[in-house]
């Protein structure tokens, strides 16, 4: 039986607010921003009105820290569930703003029907009711004394019972008294306890993930700077997604607006481009590996918590080096130049879309080995290369499939050699050999997916080599796959359908190719001997049927960019297996040629 690592306390909200408010609970914010819309705040406080339980809420102390003066500060608590609710009660409690789903500051004003006993969000026409308390904060908070409240509403309503109103005044004002439970984790958990606890405990399901819990100890350590670089996190990546917000920002956060940091990612306002919009877990992946050399932000929580690994204790100075070298591990990552030229060297590996990408892993890594690279002073056109390489390999071989915070920390270590193009090329050495560029990558592409990252990495050596949609004379697969164009079934759906085959069979990553509308809709379902001899003959001297190529030479050119073999011209759909079989072979041969001109 292990010993209880934990307390169940009941504080009266009033209290837990009075807590949140002197900084004893700090509220990370990892949800930000508020979420909940006022019709769950109605319901939050009709529910305590009523005396329904409204669930625990959850906090995990950090541990306390030496100071350099040797004295020991209190570690605070850290909420990591419920700050929607906690949030929720100071909009409608203490009347204070909260920052919505736009990112504006707004005030949820909930209504109260004393005769009635009902919550609603306010509206124009309660607000002209004078059967209505227009905004209940003011008597639960105490700004409006009860008596005065209670005259006022009788004095606009003559005729309601006065022993009702004050009934229900009173049990409105005993809301600040209600009590709520809080349950507090001991600092020493580690966070795959906490998050099993948080799982067991919250019957939503919903998972924390450790760059959570590495967002709360950021947003709770105010002496290190906290909140303004969890600020910095957090803005940038609503920044990169939504380029409007920049002015938007520097009207509802001024003092954020004149930091270093607004002024350093004030490029995004004007930057529409969607490959790389990192979330604030991605963040957190790349500056950690790049200026800890780790990979686990379980063990950036313990530095930022000031964690001593040698002797577990917990050190001031600790927690001040992690939060600098992480704050200089930002200003590199939000750089306008290193983050454009990142977007630039992975594109020109022919990968131009966000949905082209299968493994945000994979990308990361690459951005934390371009930093890398230039923090060293490797040449850049080299740097382009090693980048371009090692994302594609890690692609090609699902690098960061399995457990990817261990493949991150094992790779960013490697960095520490004098010569990274030695290390790569020992990678290859053992995970691109001929036996997977002949056997290992033809088995892989067995698969039926548009998902699947090998179609992707076929697709994009396709764009790289600046290849025309199939059966198309100008169309080039770049413009297709930016929303021209579709995914069509060389041996239509329909066709093999009605053949007999199943979604495994006719969904083959082989059966695929980039193709116009247009020419899709003309093939129908239409056997590859039929429509071919649509183009065979365009290219003899027929009027145009299906598509714009008219040479011989072009059809040819045009089948060996998509990799089909020149027998398909003539096949049906009894040849449907042997076509798969040697489609592989020539799309893994391709990508095998790309790889290599990376």
């Amino acid at each position: 039986m292990g010993a209880q690592r934990y307390a169940v306390n009941q504080y009266m909200i009033e209290s837990l607010l009075a807590k949140v408010r002197e900084g004893e609970i700090a509220i990370p914010e990892i949800q930000r921003p508020f979420v909940w819309d006022a019709i769950q705040v109605r319901d939050l406080l009709d529910s305590l009105y009523k005396g329904y339980p409204v669930g625990y809420l959850i906090a995990w102390r950090n541990p306390d820290v030496k100071l350099k003066d040797g004295k020991v500060a209190l570690g605070k608590m850290i909420l990591i569930d419920g700050q929607q609710r906690v949030t929720a009660l100071t909009a409608a409690v203490l009347g204070h703003q909260v920052v919505n789903k736009e990112y504006r500051k707004v005030r949820i004003r909930i209504a109260f029907h004393p005769i009635k006993q009902h919550f609603e969000v306010m509206n124009t026409a309660i607000e002209k009711d004078p059967a209505w308390l227009p905004d209940v904060a003011r008597v639960i908070s105490g700004e409006c004394d009860l008596f005065d409240a209670f005259e006022a509403y009788v004095e606009h309503n003559p005729t309601a019972d006065r022993k009702q109103v004050k009934q229900s005044l009173s049990a409105l004002a005993d809301i600040a008294k209600k009590q709520i439970g809080l349950i507090e984790l001991d600092h020493d958990l580690d966070i795959e306890t906490v998050t099993e606890i948080f799982i067991r405990i919250n019957s939503k399901g919903t998972v924390l993930s450790q760059a959570d819990f590495a967002m709360s100890k950021i947003a709770a350590d105010t002496r290190c700077g906290g909140p303004l670089l969890r600020k910095a996190i957090d803005y940038f990546c609503h920044l990169a997604m939504e380029p409007g917000f920049h002015g938007q920002l520097a009207e509802f956060d001024p003092e954020f607006a004149a930091t270093d940091y607004f002024q350093q990612m004030s490029w995004l306002r004007n930057d529409n481009d969607t490959l790389y919009d990192p979330s604030y877990t991605d963040v957190l992946r790349v500056t950690f590996g790049i200026e800890f050399g780790r990979g686990k932000l379980a063990d950036l929580v313990s530095l930022l918590s000031g964690r001593n690994f040698a002797t577990k204790q917990f050190d001031e100075s600790i927690a001040e080096e992690a939060f600098a070298k992480l704050g200089n591990g930002l200003h590199r990552f939000i750089n306008e130049t290193n983050f454009q030229r990142f977007v630039s060297i992975i594109k020109s590996a022919g990968f131009i879309a966000n949905s082209m990408v299968r493994s945000q892993n994979a990308l990361n890594f690459a951005y934390a080995l371009y930093l890398g690279l230039r923090q060293q002073g490797v040449n850049e056109a080299k740097v382009e290369r090693l980048v371009r390489r090692w994302f594609v390999l890690s692609i090609l071989t699902g690098r960061f499939s399995g457990a990817a915070e261990s493949q991150f920390e094992r790779d960013i270590r490697m960095l520490d050699e004098p010569d990274f193009a030695s290390v790569l090329e020992r990678v290859e050495q053992a995970e691109l050999s001929d036996a997977f560029w002949q056997f290992g990558l033809v088995q892989a592409l067995d698969v039926s997916s548009t998902n699947h990252p090998l179609f992707w990495v076929f697709v994009a050596a396709q764009i790289k080599a600046n290849h025309k949609g199939l059966l198309s004379r100008d169309v080039l697969v770049r413009e297709l796959v930016g929303n021209l164009g579709d995914v069509h079934h060389i041996f239509p759906r329909k066709l093999l359908k009605s053949k007999g085959k199943g979604r495994s069979e006719y969904n083959q990553i082989a059966n695929y190719a980039y193709t116009q509308d247009a020419i899709n809709i003309k093939i129908g379902s239409k056997s590859p001997h039929l429509y071919f001899a649509d183009v065979v003959a365009q290219c003899e001297g027929a009027p145009l049927k299906l598509g714009g190529i008219d040479h011989a030479d072009e059809l040819q050119a045009n089948l060996a960019a998509h990799c089909l073999p020149p027998e398909v011209v003539s096949m049906t759909v009894e040849d449907y297996p042997q076509f798969l079989v040697q489609r592989r072979a020539l799309m893994a041969e391709k990508i095998r040629r790309y790889y290599l001109s990376l």
